[in-house]
């Protein structure tokens, strides 16, 4: 069994977080948190397993559920709720794991919502890593989710499928060429990498086993 740690967001809700801690050799010296996306919490295949490569690779991970998914509902939370999550996950690992460098992100919306509190004022991030970043809704290009990027003033990753619906590579380029500091576009080779299949073999690093993290004792906002 995993160890579930609860991070309040106020004195009448909280949600769970997992921490995956990072494999004591061959240490990043990093600590990401990863918010999951629209469609599964965190328990999801994908970001179990995302997790657990990261950190058998010395990275410590840290993946909570939005309030929506942790109570077993299917509709997401309304955007403020969303952002006042992540800002109490990111106060509750600070204030415990006290990592040397904090880098956020997370698949989908959980990366598109880092975004925003990034661009909305939280300092001290290292970087922010979106797998998957949901540029505009599917079939709408003119939707844009980016005016707010030109306000992050760290280092940003992209890992995007190469026919992705929700933004193509060649769609995001253009528009965080100008960022700085400068943000790098990844390619993946599926047109929607980090969409969950029931079918395919789910990943088991050599010596980590992704559903029973190493706990990290005492975490809570």
């Amino acid at each position: 069994m995993s160890e579930h740690l609860r991070v309040e967001i106020s004195p009448q809700q909280s949600v769970t977080a997992i921490v995956y801690g990072g494999a004591r050799t061959g240490r990043g010296g990093v600590t990401l948190i990863l918010g999951h996306g629209a469609g599964a919490g965190q328990t999801s295949d994908f970001i179990v397993d995302f997790a657990g490569g990261l950190a058998v690779r010395g990275i410590d991970v840290v993946t909570f559920n939005f309030p929506y998914s942790e109570q077993g509902r299917r509709i997401s939370d309304p955007n403020d709720r969303l952002e006042a999550c992540w800002r109490a996950v990111i106060k509750a690992v600070r204030r415990q794991m006290k990592p040397n460098a904090l880098a956020i992100g997370g698949k989908s919306m959980g990366g598109r919502i880092a975004s925003q509190v990034a661009a909305g004022g939280i300092g001290g991030l290292a970087g922010l890593v979106f797998l998957g970043y949901p540029l505009h809704p599917p079939g709408r290009p003119e939707r844009l989710r980016a005016e707010h990027l030109a306000d992050i003033k760290v280092p940003m990753l992209f890992v995007q499928g190469s026919r992705d619906a929700f933004g193509t590579p060649d769609e995001l380029r253009p528009i965080v060429a100008p960022l700085h500091p400068a943000a790098e576009v990844h390619v993946g080779r599926r047109r929607r990498p980090f969409v969950q299949s029931s079918k395919r073999r789910r990943y088991q690093p050599r010596g980590y086993v992704p559903r029973n993290p190493r706990p990290y004792s005492g975490m809570a906002a």
